[in-house]
């Protein structure tokens, strides 16, 4: 996610204008401190330009 935002030159605060969220809500994703719903998924995607399948690509499952 993060990538994809610097790719298109847009900050957390740009991106989660376009997508709908909170700046720190944002931070928190990137971080990897905050859980998605698919909801919001769907919103990065929009703000992202990209679609919702490419934020879940790179995704592995953790192991127990």
């Amino acid at each position: 996610m993060r990538a994809r935002r610097k790719e298109l030159g847009k900050s957390q605060e740009r991106l989660a204008d376009d997508s709908g969220l909170h700046w720190t809500f944002v931070g928190q994703v990137e971080r990897g401190r905050r859980n998605l719903t698919l909801h919001n998924i769907l919103k990065l995607a929009v703000g992202l330009e990209i679609d919702a399948g490419e934020l879940l690509r790179d995704l592995t499952v953790p192991k127990r």
